[in-house]
């Protein structure tokens, strides 16, 4: 199928619409290439929010097929990792509210083998290093993932796909449906949250901790 001037310019930059492209045109490799390519991350971003791995396999299985039946409706307008996410978002809050209405209380990260943790490794080096970290770190690690855990489930979301996936405010409010006044709103929430929690564990070399009042850097 012809693609367009913007489409064409889009997919210039953007590695994953080219080969979303090539799944809409039904290229026989084109499908198994983009899976290879996104699954982990679609994997690790819903085991972050559900905290299940089994859960967080079945639904990004299932957003892959979402992709697969939709393709020849697919026009790219934005990058495609975002309309990945959008999918991989709105199945992760149907399993939350089917999840509420069982009253099964969900589970938190425990496994840190079985998936990729680069995401809570590369929160955690952010902060500020101590010389105990060494010997803190898996406290540390241990303990980002019970803070992020302790977010509200739109916090939680807006948190994982700015530092883990790195979109901007404007990709999150795309994915979430929410304005960019929103998005920053969730974001320093969240942020507020988080360091108040992480603060024992952040200032570990002895320095005085900052008042959890102070103004959060954007």
């Amino acid at each position: 199928m012809p693609i367009g001037n913007t489409s064409a310019q889009m997919a210039l930059r953007d590695p994953g619409i080219r080969l979303m492209l090539r799944v809409r045109d039904d290229d026989p490799l084109a499908f198994g290439e983009l899976v290879e390519e996104y699954q982990h991350r679609v994997v690790g971003v819903m085991y972050h929010i559900l905290g299940d791995k089994q859960e967080a396999e079945d639904l990004a299985q299932e957003a892959f097929l979402r992709v697969y039946r939709n393709r020849k409706k697919y026009r790219p307008k934005a990058k495609f990792a975002t309309w990945l996410f959008t999918i991989a978002n709105n199945l992760a809050l149907n399993a939350i509210r089917d999840r509420k209405k069982r009253h099964t209380v969900p589970l938190g990260p425990t496994d840190s083998q079985a998936l990729n943790l680069a995401p809570v490794n590369r929160l955690e080096q952010n902060r500020h290093p101590a010389p105990t970290q060494n010997l803190q770190h898996t406290e540390l690690t241990d303990r980002i993932r019970e803070a992020l855990n302790e977010l509200n489930e739109r916090q939680k979301i807006a948190v994982i796909l700015n530092k883990f996936e790195e979109m901007s405010y404007e990709e999150i409010g795309e994915v979430m449906q929410l304005s960019v006044k929103a998005v920053k709103s969730l974001l320093s929430r969240a942020r507020a949250k988080l360091r108040e929690v992480l603060q024992p564990y952040i200032y570990m070399d002895g320095e005085r901790a900052p008042e959890t009042g102070d103004a959060d850097e954007e």
